[in-house]
């Protein structure tokens, strides 16, 4: 797993020179990237989520794209569209900015449902079906969206369906008065982002995701995943549990988690660790619960707290 650590810590220490206090989230990413998933980003405007983005795909070497979502984006402004070309009497295809290996999606939520589900074959499948023909898209293929949690107006909420397709959702959340002192500093007369240099081939990633199933997970703690898992679905403040696909995130997450601390070998702690990032986007919130004033976190944390490791300790 040796290979595999270094390969993240070089990423994550190239990101922290343009963000910075933000190590834990930017390791997320990584556990994404190495399970070939995707990462949904809810957080207020202004905390560094482009930034994120854009240092991540210089760090790896890759292409990037980004698309801002409005309402009036259409489907084929994602996935590309065919053009008549009256010199040669044919269409021709002309890709949109899903072809590449890192979509930015910003304020995904902005964008109709319609223009949104564009989304769900590249995310799922890793292909585009354009006029009845199938294309593949590049490996890596990773899609950053983000959405403001705050400002609802205008917006379309993600339906479930599309939330569990992300791998998983966090946040940057504000700086703590230090890292904010050291953002300014940084800054200077240029922005940091245009000194960030390739440190790791991102064409190497497809082989590492294979590598990450070689980390050893004990039965007792793949049985604790599905045990988990088992209580979302309940579990009396939520109407609605992690998936299956939940299962297998929560599964290979630790599994790549693991890996880039260098272990060759799962521990429940890895698992406990990514339970609110993996799960709680795909749990949905009792209505009566959350005026009770509780949160899909607030749950999870106790079903954890609750769920025991060994079948005997119950």
């Amino acid at each position: 797993m040796d290979a595999i650590q270094t390969f993240a810590q070089r990423i994550a220490d190239n990101v922290e020179t343009v963000i910075v206090g933000k190590r834990a989230a930017i390791e997320l990413i990584i556990v994404a990237l190495l399970c070939e998933g995707h990462v949904l980003l809810e957080d207020v405007p202004g905390t560094g989520k482009t930034m994120l983005a854009r240092a991540l795909a210089r760090s790896l070497g890759i292409d990037f794209k980004r698309v801002q979502c409005t309402p009036d984006l259409l489907p084929n402004d994602i996935t590309g569209v065919s053009i008549f070309d009256r010199r040669t009497d044919t269409f021709t295809f002309v890709p949109g900015p899903a072809f590449t290996n890192v979509l930015l999606a910003d304020e995904i939520n902005r964008a109709t449902p319609r223009t949104q589900s564009a989304l769900l074959e590249c995310m799922g499948e890793r292909q585009i079906t354009v006029d009845g023909v199938t294309r593949e898209l590049a490996r890596p293929f990773l899609v950053l969206a983000t959405q403001n949690p705050i400002e609802y107006e205008g917006t379309f909420p993600l339906p479930e369906a599309q939330l569990d397709r992300f791998f998983l959702k966090l946040s940057m959340g504000y700086l703590d008065e230090a890292n904010e002192n050291q953002m300014l500093l940084n800054l200077g007369r240029e922005h940091p982002i245009t000194t960030v240099q390739q440190v790791v081939d991102g064409i190497e990633l497809p082989a590492l995701a294979q590598q990450v199933w070689d980390v050893h997970v004990d039965d007792t703690v793949r049985e604790f995943i599905v045990r988990l898992v088992a209580a979302t679905r309940s579990h009396g403040d939520l109407i609605l549990g992690a998936s299956p696909r939940g299962s297998l995130a929560l599964y290979r997450g630790s599994q790549a988690y693991a890996a880039l601390q260098g272990r060759e070998y799962v521990l429940p702690d890895d698992v406990k660790r990514l339970v609110p990032f993996i799960l709680g986007h795909r749990c949905l919130l009792n209505p009566e619960s959350g005026l009770r004033g509780k949160s899909t976190v607030q749950v999870l944390a106790g079903i954890v707290a609750e769920t025991p490791l060994d079948i005997g300790e119950q």
